[in-house]
């Protein structure tokens, strides 16, 4: 691999009128040279200005489609017209770090890397709301847990705010797919290649306004979960992809199927192997392990009353939204169960 290899900045853009100026001065501030970076925006239905504003700028090179198709109709479509062996991801309302192209770049060395997740950041405040405090936290276990996977043999997947494949790699992915990063990523994995975490290259994106608007998202993440685990059945066999079929099952598959399950369910099964008599002086496993699950449910109801007074304590926000990311994940079932999920993004508003 050459010293500066050519790399392509792919961001695919719906109306993000409010966020493109800020985007183009982070792409132009990233320490790569100018002349070995291709920045393409690929936009579908955006009827905000949003390309117009995008032509103000002589070194963004943009594909406008009129008609909203989706995201990944629209990294399909703009496939065609990367010139380079290395393509990065990112949204349009995440800033990356100055480094990330660098590192992403000098990561590549290793032939047997085939994509790159970099790491998302969420921005913390001292005034964050639930979703602030909860986004912030799970956001850093996952960085965390991706460390581990990635150093153990392969990180499971990549996040749209910051990923990277060799261009060659790249295969058309169905139109209605929800997770584009998720299918793209394991299924270079699924071709023998790693997926390398990078936690030095990252991109930093502010939290959800609320945790009703980050439902939105973790409703349409679980939805797109059940999906992809239907498209990548080859992945559930450890015969065939080893390690990473017991990383992608326990990591992924069991989240999306049976942990939001076992969690409501299992206050209730344990309700009935409680001992006959509930005296003080009868306590085991099953009491302790019941008084509890009662005592963080209580934990999550108090977090969700003081969310809705606006009143800021985040010992408490933790508990409430791990138990509402878990309700969303129900209802991501419910919604692909019913089919009822739009390729198209319903965006959340960011604080």
């Amino acid at each position: 691999m050459e010293e500066f290899p050519r790399v392509c900045m792919f961001v695919t853009a719906f109306n993000e009128a409010d966020y493109v100026d800020m985007k183009v001065k982070n792409m132009m501030e990233l320490d790569y040279p100018a002349d070995k970076m291709q920045i393409l925006w690929i936009t579908d239905g955006s009827d905000d200005g949003t390309p117009e504003i995008l032509g103000k700028y002589p070194n963004m090179e943009v594909h406008h489609l009129p008609e909203r198709k989706g995201k990944i109709h629209a990294m399909n479509r703009g496939i065609q017209f990367v010139n380079a062996p290395i393509v990065i991801f990112s949204d349009s309302n995440t800033i990356l770090c100055t480094d990330a192209v660098k590192i992403i770049v000098n990561t590549f060395a290793d032939p047997k890397v085939g994509c790159i997740a970099g790491e998302k950041r969420v921005l913390s405040k001292d005034s964050d709301n639930a979703a602030g405090s909860g986004e912030n936290l799970y956001w850093k276990f996952e960085s965390w847990v991706k460390r581990m996977d990635s150093d153990l043999n392969s990180a499971v997947g990549a996040v749209g705010e910051l990923f990277a494949i060799r261009t060659n790699l790249f295969e058309q992915v169905e139109n209605d797919t929800i997770l584009d990063d998720f299918i793209i990523s394991l299924r270079i994995a699924e071709k023998g290649f790693r997926i390398a975490y990078t936690p030095d290259a990252y991109a930093i994106e502010t939290a959800s306004v609320s945790v009703a608007e980050e439902l939105k998202r973790k409703v349409r993440i679980a939805a797109g979960g059940l999906q992809t685990i239907m498209r990548l059945k080859g992945l559930l066999n450890p015969f065939r992809h080893g390690m990473l079929s017991i990383q992608y099952i326990s990591h992924k598959v069991l989240r999306w199927t049976i942990a939001p399950i076992a969690l409501f369910c299992l206050p209730i099964v344990n309700f009935f192997i409680l001992p006959e008599e509930l005296e003080i002086r009868t306590f085991n496993f099953f009491s302790y392990f019941f008084y509890l699950q009662g005592f963080m449910y209580l934990l999550a109801l108090l977090g969700w009353m003081l969310e809705q007074r606006k009143i800021r304590f985040k010992l408490l926000f933790i508990p409430y939204y791990f138990t509402a990311m878990n309700y969303a994940s129900l209802r991501g079932w419910v919604r692909f169960l019913k089919g009822k999920q739009s390729v198209n993004w319903e965006k959340s508003q960011r604080a």
